[in-house]
C-alpha cells in the first residue's frame, strides 16, 4: 500500500496537466457550441434571470413562453430569440469562453497569460454558480412530487453545480501558471545580471 501511495503522491504534475487540458477542452467545446442556436436557446433562463447579464436581452422576462426543447425547431420561438438578442449574446459569450481556453493553451510559452486566463475562468465559474440562486429552473419544480425545490437539483442545476469543479481546477492551473511565470522571470533576471 505504501508503494501505491508513493506512486500516487508523485502524480501531481500529471494531474495539473490533465486538469489544464480538461479545462481547455471544456472551454473550447462549450464556447464553440454557443454559435449554435440550440445552445443559445438553452442558456436563456440563466441569462434572463441573472442580475449580472439580463440587460443583454431585450425581452428576457418573457423567455418561458419561448423555450425550445433541444433538437426541436419552433420557428415562432426562433423569431422571438432573434428579437430578444439571444444569438448575438451567445456568440459573444462563446467568443469570450473560447478566448479563456486559448489563454490556458499559452501556458508553455506565456504562463502569465495562462494565469490570467485561469483567473478569468475562476470568475466565470463564480458567476455561473450564482445561477443556483437566480435561476428557478435550477431546482426541481413543484409538479406533484414531494421532492422539489432545494436541495433537489434539476438537469439545469446539475449542469451549473459542476462549475464548482471548474472553479477549483481554475485555481490549480492559475497557481501553476503563476509559479511558471515567476520562475521564468527569476531565470531572466539571473541571466541579465550574469551577462557582461
Amino acid at each position: 500500500m505504501t508503494r501505491l501511495l508513493e506512486l500516487a503522491s508523485g502524480a501531481d504534475r500529471v494531474g495539473i496537466t490533465v486538469t489544464r487540458i480538461g479545462l481547455i477542452v471544456v472551454l473550447l467545446w462549450i464556447g464553440g457550441l454557443k454559435a449554435f442556436r440550440y445552445e443559445a436557446d438553452g442558456i436563456v433562463p440563466f441569462v434572463a434571470n441573472s442580475p449580472f447579464m439580463s440587460f443583454f436581452y431585450t425581452d428576457g422576462a418573457n423567455y418561458a413562453a419561448h423555450k425550445n426543447p433541444e433538437g426541436k425547431l419552433v420557428p415562432e420561438n426562433r423569431s422571438w430569440h432573434e428579437r430578444n438578442n439571444t444569438y448575438p449574446f451567445a456568440w459573444g459569450l462563446g467568443t469570450v469562453i473560447c478566448l479563456y481556453g486559448a489563454l490556458l493553451c499559452l501556458h508553455p510559452v506565456w504562463p502569465t497569460a495562462a494565469a490570467i486566463g485561469s483567473f478569468l475562468v475562476f470568475v466565470m465559474s463564480f458567476v455561473t454558480l450564482s445561477f443556483l440562486i437566480t435561476t428557478p429552473e435550477c431546482w426541481v419544480p413543484a409538479l406533484g412530487d414531494a421532492n422539489h425545490g432545494f436541495p433537489y437539483l434539476s438537469g439545469a442545476g446539475r449542469l451549473v453545480i459542476k462549475d464548482a469543479i471548474m472553479m477549483g481546477a481554475a485555481l490549480v492551473t492559475m497557481a501553476d501558471s503563476a509559479k511558471a511565470a515567476l520562475r521564468n522571470r527569476d531565470h531572466a533576471q539571473v541571466v541579465s545580471t550574469s551577462a557582461p
